[in-house]
């Protein structure tokens, strides 16, 4: 190869990279990404003042839940529950074990039926199914018992779980009693700082009010009459 030829070639090569290095100038110069001033947006978390977080609902104990509760309505809210239980006396275990006599039974006990390693460790220590374990059991089955292999959600309005729990209550043929409802001791109100006026009761009336003692009216005297 001549020395002619030679220099088109590196010619050539030199323009190509001229090209290539000139829109690349170009292409950064139109689709340039200035920096903001500001990263991002920022997203500050603010600490809640004392006394300004709201307080938990407290949760109604399911005593007097069940006090309340309508079996017949649980019947509508189990059929949720029929696709994986039989509730009938001897019924067959279908994806869950069957629920006649469920109340304080032991969990995990229910003949025929394999249960999963969480429920049997769940069980350990003769635990049954009392109304304060179905009732949370019911509300979130995997957040009582971890690794259940329960898939329900669960019943979220206590009212319907409560309609429910009362309608388990009635599949025996001697139902367990319902738990005793303590009636809440009433708040005592006292007195204020300082006030020394004793209030009035029924065995110690309130001090009347002194009245104004008004004289008696003198009576004129009697006039003899003229002789």
């Amino acid at each position: 190869m001549d020395s002619f030829e030679f220099n088109k070639l590196i010619g050539a090569l030199l323009g190509v990279v001229f090209i290539v290095f000139s829109v690349s100038i170009i292409s950064d110069s139109i689709f340039a990404s200035p920096v903001p001033e500001k990263q991002g947006f920022l997203i500050e978390a603010v600490e809640p003042e004392e006394g300004g977080a709201k307080e938990a609902v407290a949760e109604v104990p399911i005593g007097v839940l069940l006090a309340a509760a309508d079996a017949d309505a649980g019947a509508t809210v189990f059929k949720k529950c029929a696709a994986c239980h039989t509730v009938e006396m001897g019924g067959p275990n279908k994806v869950g074990p069957n629920l006649w006599n469920i109340v304080d039974r032991s969990i995990a006990s229910h003949e025929g039926f394999s249960y999963s390693s969480a429920m049997k460790t769940f069980a350990e220590g003769g635990t049954v199914w009392d109304y304060d374990h179905l009732n949370h059991f019911l509300a979130s089955p995997k957040g009582l018992v971890k690794g259940t292999a329960m898939g329900f959600a669960g019943v979220k309005k206590p009212d319907e779980r409560a309609n429910l729990i009362a309608y388990l209550r009635t599949l025996s043929d001697n139902p367990v009693p319902l738990p005793e409802v303590t009636a809440p001791e009433p708040e005592k109100v006292s007195a204020p700082a300082g006030d020394a006026t004793p209030a009035a009761t029924e065995d110690a009336p309130a001090e009347a009010a002194p009245q104004e003692t008004v004289p008696p009216e003198t009576a004129p005297a009697e006039t003899a009459p003229a002789q």
